[in-house]
């Protein structure tokens, strides 16, 4: 009887811990001289995207008509992910920078 309680318990704790859900992750992406680096990264709904800008002029990562991060210059902006799906993001001011967030939910 002991042995079959301490399976079900190691059983249950096993469960509890798989059951957990992850943290949320932050990502970091540089801008640098005009480009966003990775240009493609994997993330989960729940994880924050953080843009550091290390250029001198200002940019955004703009997905039009759903949201918009405006990201001054030697700063950093983020935004937190709510929903599952591949997302092609650009910079407004510099349309030929473009980056692309796998969502995964």
């Amino acid at each position: 009887m002991k042995g079959g309680a301490l399976i079900r318990l190691s059983s249950l704790a096993a469960l509890a811990l798989t059951a957990a859900p992850a943290a949320a992750a932050t990502i970091e992406i540089t801008i640098d001289k005009l480009v966003f680096s990775p240009a493609t990264v994997e993330a989960k709904v729940g994880d924050t995207i953080e843009w550091v800008n290390k250029d001198v002029v200002a940019h955004t990562a703009t997905v039009k008509g759903v949201w918009e991060v405006m990201i001054p210059p030697k700063k950093a902006a983020s935004l937190t992910l709510k929903a599952a799906g591949p997302v092609d993001y650009f910079c407004r001011f510099h349309p030929n920078m473009k980056g692309h967030v796998n969502v995964a939910p």
